[in-house]
Formats: C-alpha cells, structure tokens, sequence
C-alpha cells in the first residue's frame, strides 16, 4: 500500500513511519499497564500483592544442596600472592621491572614500581595438597573444604566502583546487591528475621556504604538489614517501658491503616510497601531477633571455636558466630565484613603488606575456620554456600617499598559448602601474579556461580526495570562447573 509514496532516508514513508510510530505508542502504554498488573513474571509486583508478603519462600529453578549463603567480605582488596597465589618467579626477581609493562597501559600510568617478592611461608594442606600461606595456619586445617580461585578478574581500580562490581555486578550505583537478587528469587524460610543481614566491621563501614547492599531499583523490602553485634542487633528494636504488646499491635494496626490509605494515592511506591512490611517485620523480630544474636547461649567451646577468648578475634568471631546462628534459624543471606575506614583499618595494604595482612589474618583466620567446622559438626555446611572474596586483588609490584597498590587483573577468591567441591585450585595468574591467564573467571561467573549453587539459574532471575529485563550478571556470566560437587 505504500509502493508509490517516496521513501525517506531511512527507508520508510512518512506515511508508514506515523502509522508504525502511532502504534507503538499504544503499545508502550499497553506494555506499562502490562508489566504493573505482574503480566511479564515480575515476582516482586506479584508477592507484595498477596498475602503471603515479598519474603515468602519460593521454589528454585531446581533443586540445590545450598538453602543460605555466608558472604565473608574482606574489604580493602587481599594480596593474592601473599595468601592463596604463591610465585616462586616473582620472589626470584624481585627488585626488577614487571615484564611486558606496555601491555596495560592503565596499570603502566599508575607507576608500579618494581617487583616485590612475597616474604611469606606456603606449605601444602590437607590431603588435597593446596598450597596456603602462613597467615592462614587454621584455615589451612580446613583446606580440602574449599575451592580456591585464583584466576579473578575484575575491571576497577578503585575500591567504590570495585566493590560495587563485586557486590552488585555493576560498576555503578542503583542496582540490586546479590543478597537482594537471592531474596528476591527464593525469599526466606523465617519470617520473623529479615532475609537479607549485613555486618559491618567495629571499625565503619566500605566506601560507597550501603548501596552495597541496597535493593536497586527493586522493592526496599529486598535490601540488607544492618544488625549490631553488642546490644539489641537493630536500633530502637525493643519497644518503650511500659508499652504492652497488645497496645503496640493496635497502634500497628493503626499505622498501617493510614500507610495503606496514603498508598492507594501512590500506587507502586516501594518505599511505602517496604515499611509497611519493616513495622510488622520489626514487630515480630523484637521477640526472635535478640534471642537469635545471643551469643552466650553458645558453649564455651564454641565460643572458644570462634576466637571469641581471644581480644584480637572476638570481634570478628562473634560476626561469623551470629552469622552461623542467623542462618540455622533461616535467614537467607549473611554478610560479614572484615576492615572498615581507611589506609590500615582495612586491607588496603598500600604502606606495608605483611603488617596490614598479619593484622587482618590473624583477626579473621581462627573464626572463618571455627565457622566452616561449627557449620560442618552441626550439618549445616552442604547446605550453606560460604563465599570470601574482596573488591579486587593487590599488585606484584611494590608500593612505598613494603605496600602493594590495587589489581583488579588478577586475584584469588574462595567458596566452601552447599554444593562445592573443595579441595581444589581453580584456574591461574601468570608467573607474577598479575593478571589471570587459564580459566579467567570474571565477576559474572562468580555470581552466576553462587546462584547456580543456591539453584538459581542466572539468566532466568531477572527484574523489569525501564523497559527491559535485568539480571545480576547483565548479559554475561557462565557457571564455573569444575566448582561443582
């Protein structure tokens, strides 16, 4: 019908592009409605809709060993060659120039130096044999339980952007943490406790604060819970002296009643679904959540277990102490973080790399191992997936002459439990361990990897979001099969 009109540049009629142009209006109106009504498998719209709340369990795509993950996050960026990733070349030519410099030109501006050699001691471990530094001498009695990889890659330098890669899979603010994404898909068995918690070190938090385990552009519901390791976990959680528990639940009732007014005026407003949820939450953790972080219940030898006698590992061994407590109870996904600050509070080891690492070795080795044997005596490893990683790896390279400056090329992180198979080494860094070189695995791997063990299929979980679909792992990520038990 349009043979005999002239075509533009592009191709089209006038008359073709108006009619074409037209409907498509139509069906961008018709596609908003759709995707408000839940039409495009958008489970969040769906489960705030419902009774049953946005934290309700959910099936899984199949069937997975893990059913909650413990994300040990060591801030500030580990040394590989110093922990995981020993290299005999790089101790022989210390004191001499990075080969093939020219070849990274972002990393040749930063003015590296020349090679540092690691100081520290490797010995094999456990019957897998897998080399482990002298700063981990109790991580190296659990060493069959972990797979270790050394082929991490990343592409910042800088610690904001880096661990908002590591923690959201995007370089940028205003997406969905893993934690939120796990939430999102499977829910969490106790609703009496969020589904998502998040542990700071005692001495702050990380660059970028909680955009790291922020809920995006899906619902607040979905982001991580901060809870205190001293006193009542959650600010103002225990209610005033001398309001009863029926008094509060009728001033509850109360309140939401007017919050439900006020969101019918603001439909879809997820700030507003999210408190509404939080004051019913926060309600039912006042008598749950304090038992579920008390400590004290535990054994001595437990507490013994965790480093908790010790002043330099009480603090981080009562974290992974509370984190092992909060997932026997059902609580989906827990954060801990090791470092907090600036320069030496975390693992950013620019001025001397073994002082800072003996400092935050010695903090952390004894609790992560008492955590990977508690959850193991109690039968709770195969089905709690551990993750440790930090933002990014440190150079081979030296730094004011004992430092290391920041590597996102190459560096080493670990899994253990629900579905690993550990005691193995996965792929490798070249000779210096600069870069990674056999079997690279980037940040998408990593992530589609945990969802996969969690029994998530990664390119399936995706969220609705300005017109298009979004996943953890963007358009990218393959599961890191030789991980798999």
């Amino acid at each position: 019908m349009f043979a005999n009109h002239r075509l533009t540049p592009c191709g089209r009629t006038r008359r073709e592009f108006l009619w074409e142009t037209g409907m498509g209006f139509t069906g961008t109106a018709l596609t908003a409605m759709l995707a408000a009504d839940g039409f495009f498998g958008n489970a969040a719209t769906a489960a705030e809709s419902s009774e049953a709340g946005p934290l309700t369990p959910k099936k899984p795509h199949f069937t997975a060993k893990a059913k909650s993950v413990i994300f040990l996050f060591m801030y500030g960026g580990v040394s590989q060659v110093d922990t995981w990733d020993p290299k005999p070349e790089l101790t022989r030519l210390s004191g001499q120039p990075i080969p093939d410099l020219d070849k990274d030109a972002l990393f040749k501006v930063r003015n590296p130096g020349t090679l540092l050699g690691s100081t520290r001691k490797f010995a094999p471990a456990g019957q897998s044999g897998i080399p482990v530094s002298d700063l981990y001498p109790n991580l190296a009695g659990v060493v069959d339980e972990l797979a270790v990889i050394r082929s991490m890659y990343a592409e910042s330098f800088a610690h904001g952007s880096g661990l908002l890669q590591m923690n959201t899979g995007y370089l940028r603010q205003g997406f969905p943490s893993v934690g939120s994404w796990l939430t999102y898909g499977l829910g969490s068995p106790n609703q009496n406790l969020p589904g998502y918690v998040v542990m700071l070190d005692h001495r702050g938090g990380p660059i970028g604060g909680a955009p790291n385990w922020g809920s995006g552009f899906m619902p607040a519901t979905f982001q991580g819970t901060q809870f205190r390791t001293t006193g009542a976990p959650i600010i103002d959680l225990t209610p005033p002296e001398g309001t009863s528990t029926a008094r509060q639940r009728d001033e509850l009732d109360l309140l939401a009643q007017l919050n439900r007014k006020h969101l019918e005026r603001k439909p879809g407003e997820s700030e507003l679904k999210a408190r509404l949820a939080t004051y019913e939450l926060a309600f039912r953790m006042q008598a749950e959540a304090p038992e579920a972080v008390d400590v004290s219940q535990e054994s001595e030898a437990t507490q013994k277990l965790y480093g908790l006698d010790d002043p330099a590992t009480e603090k981080f061994g009562r974290r992974c102490l509370m984190a092992r407590r909060l997932v026997e109870r059902g609580v989906r996904f827990v954060q801990v973080y090791s470092g907090g600050g600036h320069n030496d509070e975390n693992w950013d080891a620019h001025g001397d790399v073994n002082k800072n690492h003996e400092l935050h070795c010695k903090e952390t080795d004894k609790p992560m191992a008492g955590l990977i044997q508690d959850l193991k005596s109690r039968g709770l490893l195969d089905e709690t997936l551990i993750v440790w990683s930090g933002e990014f790896g440190r150079t081979p390279t030296a730094q004011n002459g004992k430092g290391r400056d920041h590597n996102p090329r190459g560096f080493s992180t670990w899994l253990a439990g629900g579905g690993v198979k550990g005691g193995q080494v996965y792929g490798a860094t070249d000779p210096f361990g600069f870069a990674a070189v056999e079997n690279k695995a980037h940040v998408h791997d990593f992530h589609a990897t945990i969802l996969h063990l969690m029994g998530v299929d990664h390119k399936l979980l995706t969220y609705f979001h300005n017109s298009r679909d979004y996943r953890l792992t963007d358009v990218e990520g393959e599961v890191i099969k030789p991980l798999l038990a």
